[in-house]
C-alpha cells in the first residue's frame, strides 16, 4: 500500500490569536474573575493564527448546538470536497478512480455522512464503499490511514481515500469556563485534509505503508473526549494527557519497530500529531528525539493550531509535497486520542 497524494483545505476566514482572544473576552465580558487568566493561557498554547468556519461576529448568533451543528455540515462538505479534490490531483487520479473512501470527524454529526454527500456532490462511483468513522478525535487521521492500509491489503488492485473534517470552533462552549475549555478555545481551529493510497498491485509515488500498530490504554476513559449534551460537545481534556505520553509512547513505539527488525534510531522523520506544546515536549522526551525532529509539527501547530484528527495529515502533507525524505528512509506516523490509545504507522519513501 502507498500514499499517492495528500492535501488540505481551509476556511477562507483566518484569525490571529489575538483577534480571536479580543473576541473570546467579549463574549465572557463579566463573567470571568480574572480577564487575564485568558492570555496567559492563549499565550502559552503555542498558537499565532487560526482558520475559523465562520466570520468570527458570527459565533455570537449561535445559540443552539442545532444551529452549531447546521454550520457545521455545511462547511464541512465544501472542505471536503476541495481536500479530496486536491489529493487526487496530486496523485494523478480521478473521482472515478476511488473504491472506497474514510471519513473521520468529531466535531460535528450527519446522516447522511458527509462522504454520502461526497458522492452526490462530486460524482464518485455509485459502487464506493463508504466507512464515516466518529469519536476517533485526534488519533483519528494515523488511524483512517491504517484502516484504509488494511483495507486496500485485501484489494490490492483499489484506491482509497481517507478525507478528514474537524471544525473546532464550532464546538466552543460559551458558557464553560473552565480551563480546559479556554484552552480548547486557544488551541484548536478548524480545517481538512485528505490523503489518496492506492493498493501494492498499483503504481504510486509515495511512501510506501509498511505496518501499522494499534494501541489501547485501559481505565484512561477520562483524559480526552467530550462530554455531549443539548448543549453540544463539551470539551473533557485532562492536564495528565502528556504524563500518558511519557508512561506509553516509547515503549508502544520501541515494540513496534522491533517486531519490523528496526530500531528508533532506524527512523529518519518522525510524522506526529500537534497535540499542543506539552504534548510535543513530552513526545520529545519520550523517545529522546534530536532537537528540531518535530520542527514540521510545531510549525503546523504555530500557524493553524490544532485540527484533531486532520493535524497529523498536515504534517504529512508538509514531508510529502515540499520536505520529502530520502528514497528508501523510514518514517513513523503516529497520533493519540480518546480511548485514551495512539495509532503507529511505519512509512518507507
Amino acid at each position: 500500500m502507498q500514499i499517492a497524494g495528500v492535501a488540505s483545505a481551509f476556511p477562507k476566514q483566518y484569525y490571529t490569536q489575538q483577534e480571536i482572544a479580543t473576541a473570546l473576552k467579549a463574549q465572557w465580558e463579566g463573567k470571568l474573575a480574572n480577564p487575564e487568566v485568558l492570555n496567559r493561557l492563549l499565550s502559552r498554547v503555542g498558537v499565532e493564527g487560526r482558520h475559523l468556519s465562520l466570520p468570527i461576529d458570527k459565533y455570537e448568533q449561535m445559540k443552539t448546538w442545532g444551529q452549531a451543528n447546521d454550520a457545521w455540515i455545511e462547511v464541512a462538505e465544501e472542505l471536503a470536497d476541495q481536500a479530496l479534490c486536491r489529493a487526487l490531483t496530486r496523485a494523478g487520479l480521478s473521482v472515478q478512480d476511488l473504491s472506497a473512501i474514510f471519513f473521520v470527524s468529531v466535531t460535528g454529526i450527519a446522516s447522511p455522512s458527509i462522504d454520502a454527500k461526497l458522492v452526490n456532490r462530486m460524482g464518485l462511483p455509485r459502487s464506493i464503499k463508504r466507512v464515516p468513522i466518529f469519536g476517533l478525535g485526534c488519533v483519528a487521521g494515523a488511524a483512517g490511514i491504517a484502516r484504509a492500509a488494511d483495507y486496500l491489503r485485501g484489494f490490492p488492485n483499489e484506491v482509497a481515500a481517507l478525507v478528514s473534517v474537524e471544525l473546532c470552533s464550532l464546538t466552543w462552549q460559551r458558557g464553560d469556563l473552565s480551563v480546559a475549555n479556554i484552552i480548547s478555545s486557544g488551541l484548536f481551529g478548524d480545517g481538512a485534509a485528505s490523503v489518496v493510497m492506492t493498493g501494492a498491485a498499483r503504481e504510486a509515488h509515495g511512501p510506501k505503508v509498511l505496518a501499522t500498530r494499534s494501541s489501547f490504554y485501559p481505565d484512561t476513559e477520562e483524559v480526552m473526549g467530550w462530554d455531549i449534551s443539548e448543549k453540544g460537545f463539551q470539551i473533557v481534556l485532562s492536564p495528565g494527557v502528556p504524563d500518558v505520553v511519557l508512561k506509553y509512547l516509547a515503549k508502544d513505539v520501541d515494540g513496534f519497530l522491533a517486531d519490523q527488525g528496526l530500531r528508533r534510531s532506524d527512523i529518519d522523520s518522525w510524522i506526529m500529531h500537534t497535540g499542543g506544546p506539552k504534548i510535543l515536549e513530552a513526545t520529545e522526551e519520550a523517545l529522546e528525539l534530536p532537537e528540531k525532529a518535530l520542527e514540521v509539527s510545531w510549525e503546523c501547530l504555530r500557524k493553524v493550531g490544532n485540527l484533531s484528527s486532520a493535524s497529523v495529515l498536515l504534517v504529512l502533507e508538509e514531508f510529502m509535497n515540499r520536505r520529502r525524505p530520502a528514497a528508501g528512509s523510514f518514517s513513523i506516523l503516529a497520533a493519540m486520542g480518546p480511548g485514551f490509545c495512539a495509532e503507529l504507522v511505519l512509512l518507507r519513501w
